[in-house]
């Protein structure tokens, strides 16, 4: 049986400011619904993934405040162009740093969720 993960709460203290952000850095934005008041959720999907974010107003406790999600890593082919395509959205992005388990570069959203992007080493001949 396969288990993929599908969706992951990022908490944001301004919905629209971090819809900007993320459609800004490249993610596409799948859903943002208001099934009534009190309650608005909105998905977006980094490129090439199939796991989503998920934000938004009146969703329950998430378990964490604004600023606090610290744990999603993300694979990139190429490490410098990340770096490249973020800094050119206005990103400030940390990086790259060289690792011997691959090249690592880190930004965070306006409120200060960190993300971590990983190019994976050159495993090609390796037995």
């Amino acid at each position: 049986m396969d288990w993929k993960i599908e969706l992951i709460f990022v908490p944001v203290t301004d919905v629209d400011r971090a819809k900007e952000f993320y459609e800004r850095i490249g993610f596409n934005p799948d859903h943002d619904q208001t099934p009534f008041d009190g309650l608005r959720f909105v998905q977006m999907t980094p490129p090439g993934s199939a796991c989503s974010i998920a934000f938004g107003t009146g969703l329950g406790d998430p378990g964490m405040k604004p600023g606090q999600q610290n744990s999603i890593q993300v694979v990139v082919p190429d490490a410098d162009g990340a770096l490249a395509q973020l800094r050119a959205a206005g990103v400030e992005a940390q990086g790259v740093d060289e690792q011997s388990w691959g090249r690592f570069v880190t930004f965070a959203d306006p409120d200060g969720n960190t993300w971590t992007l990983q190019q994976l080493p050159d495993r090609t001949g390796q037995a």
